[in-house]
């Protein structure tokens, strides 16, 4: 009985974390500004947008953090 009252409040739960205004359209762009700005990967943030692509996100952060790394350090990953 409690799963029938409790449920949907659990699942919305989950949405009050990220307002759609912060969800992309083109995750692998969205990544690769995330790493370009040095952030971490935060797909696992991301997981709670519609829509959201987790391979052409990590794909976009990959290639970001590889710039990053170069303007930091001089060196190539």
């Amino acid at each position: 009985m409690w799963k029938v009252i409790y449920y949907p409040f659990i699942l919305l739960a989950g949405c009050a974390g990220m307002a759609e205004t912060q969800c992309a359209s083109d995750w692998y762009q969205r990544g690769e500004a995330d790493a370009l700005m040095g952030n971490r990967a935060r797909a696992e943030q991301y997981a709670q947008c519609s829509g959201f692509r987790e391979q052409d996100y990590l794909a976009g952060w990959s290639i970001g953090y590889s710039e990053w790394n170069q303007r930091v350090s001089g060196s190539r990953m």
